[in-house]
């Protein structure tokens, strides 16, 4: 899967242009593009938006989340191609043995995961992580706005 930051250094230096170049025809701080390529900054949607449109690219495309520069679509919005199901040849009929002790229907294994301080920081950071990205603060956004709305 390409990066946004591949995704803009490949567009650039298609178009045969410098970083800061880019960045002043876009009315960026001078060392943006450099931030943004290396993927020590993300920019911002409306950023993505403008540096889509220059190039005149999709969003999904410059994002990485799709391989057609002109086509909207994306996994992230659901719009997936509908296919005809595939179906899987019927499996033999496969004598189950005996769960282990330890992971037996009270969850007793997944519960002492949950617990673990580790588990706990690494699902807190990959969460955070996620919704600090553009898809995420969107996300965000309109669950805000739905309980709003709510009240």
């Amino acid at each position: 899967m390409v990066t946004l930051a591949q995704r803009l250094e490949a567009l650039r230096t298609e178009r045969g242009v410098s970083r800061p170049a880019l960045s002043a025809a876009l009315g960026f701080p001078k060392t943006a593009m450099e931030k943004f390529e290396t993927g020590r900054q993300t920019p911002t949607q409306d950023q993505q938006r403008k540096l889509a449109d220059y190039f005149g690219v999709t969003l999904p495309y410059l994002r990485g989340e799709s391989d057609n520069p002109a086509e909207g679509d994306s996994w992230l919005s659901g719009n997936v191609p509908q296919e005809e199901p595939v179906r899987a040849p019927a499996a033999p009929a496969v004598q189950r043995k005996p769960r282990p002790a330890a992971v037996q229907e009270d969850g007793a294994v997944f519960g002492a995961l949950l617990k673990s301080p580790s588990f706990q920081a690494l699902l807190r950071s990959a969460a955070l992580e996620a919704l600090r990205s553009p898809e995420g603060q969107e996300l965000l956004a309109k669950a805000v706005r739905r309980e709003l709305g709510r009240k």
